[in-house]
């Protein structure tokens, strides 16, 4: 697996909840910001898939949290493709605090190929798939 730096930012005081530190919430948009940019990191960009009327939805996701976060901290994420089938791929992302590098939360997701005009799961386009094979056998 080829692992990318996908985004980073910062915890904000609006991010943290009652106990002071970073909402479950936030997590998920940090790590749904960063997902947007996993395809373009195998070379397959959001306008190529757009023309040829394909998406990615996500089917399922978990999270697994390892270390709060509290406002302040500034935060990396990375990730890595695990698996491509026919009609679905799998990656992982992971968050950290980035000054110490301290992995605090990981998310792994399978999203399917969506048929954008039908609105229904479609088969991933060989060179799609191709793409994404290489990131997940590289490494």
């Amino acid at each position: 697996m080829i692992w990318h730096e996908l985004s980073r930012g910062i915890v904000m005081p609006a991010h943290c909840d009652v106990y002071g530190h970073m909402n479950v919430r936030h997590y998920a948009a940090f790590f749904d910001d960063a997902g947007w940019h996993m395809l373009a990191k195998a070379g397959i960009s959001l306008a190529e898939l757009q023309s040829r009327g394909l998406g990615g939805v996500v089917a399922t996701m978990t999270i697994d949290f390892h270390r709060e976060l509290k406002a302040g901290e500034l935060i990396l994420v990375s990730g890595a493709f695990t698996r491509v089938g026919d009609k679905s791929y799998s990656y992982e992302l992971r968050l950290y605090s980035s000054d110490s590098m301290t992995h605090c939360a990981t998310q792994k997701a399978v999203e399917v190929c969506f048929d954008t005009r039908a609105r229904r799961s479609a088969p991933i386009p060989g060179d799609i798939r191709t793409k994404i094979a290489a990131q997940v056998a590289a490494g």
